[in-house]
């Protein structure tokens, strides 16, 4: 393998893939870049390596968290298990098919990393099933456990899908992209610049009007003055709420696509990533009223907005676009590379 030169931005995801997530699996879509979680990227640019067919994965090394053993799994056996953990299998076929080629890039571009600047924790592996870091992935028994009496059904949409787009990963520069990708946007996706203070070229806003038709896409949640303090004080720390409660969160910036970029809470400057984190909500994409001495947040979405959308994806398929489609209206500018 050619030797790889790495520039690191410290990317702070609200992902995974991109990208995790407090889990909502309706089938099973996350919230955020990677399966279900919130997570940490960096941003790494691969200088001197050229992804082809002489240097791509044929297996991946998954630690497994609960067992402590690294197993060596097939490539194609991590996509379904990735899709399967990922996205609704009633979802459009087109849309899991783009989900297939984000997944697989994704875990290339972490097999890359792994590779050069192995991490202690994950014990030669190249990601985890932790989806609090890493993409979600299903084993064949978790995946018939899931699904049950529908096994057979989902397994075979899914499996199906995968084989069609295996050999394709999304590239820029003829290297693996951050793949991230979410729930759902607010109506119009995040720059990575907006939610990880760092840019990337082909993570920029995108249109995702469809999102607006997604179920629970707008949500309210109402939080008692005592509970709000509490998770406040115990995130943020040293912070000075006083006894109006309507001071405590005060929105400052707010990006082109509606997310909360800071916020004074107790004085204090924070993200709206932060605020977030804090109160367990959707998106960042929140705005807040007071009555009766409670705070009442209407999110948008559902993730950090950034990358593809998967409840847009399904939209864009039910609408006709192909998988290709999708992935290039939702990765500015990205090629869609044949590695095998």
């Amino acid at each position: 393998m050619k030797k790889i030169i790495l520039s690191v931005a410290a990317l702070s995801a609200s992902v995974i893939v991109i990208p995790a997530i407090f889990v909502f699996f309706s089938g099973s879509t996350s919230g955020n870049s990677f399966a279900a979680k919130e997570t940490d990227v960096s941003d790494i640019v691969l200088e001197e390596y050229i992804l082809d067919e002489t240097n791509v994965s044929e297996t991946y090394k998954v630690l497994d968290i609960t067992s402590g053993q690294v197993i060596e799994v097939p490539i194609r056996d991590y996509i379904i298990g990735a899709v399967c953990a990922e996205m609704p299998a009633a979802f459009e076929e087109e849309a899991l098919k783009a989900q297939a080629v984000a997944a697989h890039t994704y875990a290339e571009r972490q097999h890359i990393l792994e590779n050069d600047n192995p991490s202690p924790e994950l014990l030669g592996a190249d990601f985890s099933n932790d989806t609090s870091k890493y993409q979600g992935y299903f084993t064949e028994s978790q995946i018939k456990h899931y699904f049950g009496e529908n096994y057979e059904e989902y397994y075979s949409k899914i499996s199906s899908a995968v084989d069609e787009v295996l050999p394709y990963i999304i590239t820029s520069n003829e290297q693996p992209i951050i793949a991230a990708f979410h729930s759902m946007s607010s109506g119009m996706t995040e720059s990575a610049e907006n939610v990880w203070g760092a840019e990337v070229d082909y993570l920029v806003p995108v249109d995702s009007s469809y999102d607006k038709s997604a179920p629970r896409y707008t949500e309210e949640v109402s939080i008692d003055k005592a509970f709000l303090k509490n998770s406040l004080e115990n995130y943020f720390g040293d912070i000075n709420l006083g006894e109006n409660i309507s001071e405590w969160i005060i929105p400052a910036e707010i990006s082109d696509s509606g997310t909360v970029l800071t916020a004074l809470v107790g004085g204090k400057t924070v993200t709206g990533n932060d605020i977030r984190t804090a109160l367990e909500l959707r998106s960042a994409d929140f705005e807040i009223k007071y009555a009766d001495e409670k705070a009442i947040i209407t999110t948008k979405g559902f993730g950090h907005g950034v990358g593809m959308s998967q409840y847009g994806a399904n939209a864009m398929a039910e609408k006709g676009s192909s998988w290709q489609e999708i992935i290039n209206h939702y990765y500015t500018g990205c090629e869609i590379k044949k590695v095998f």
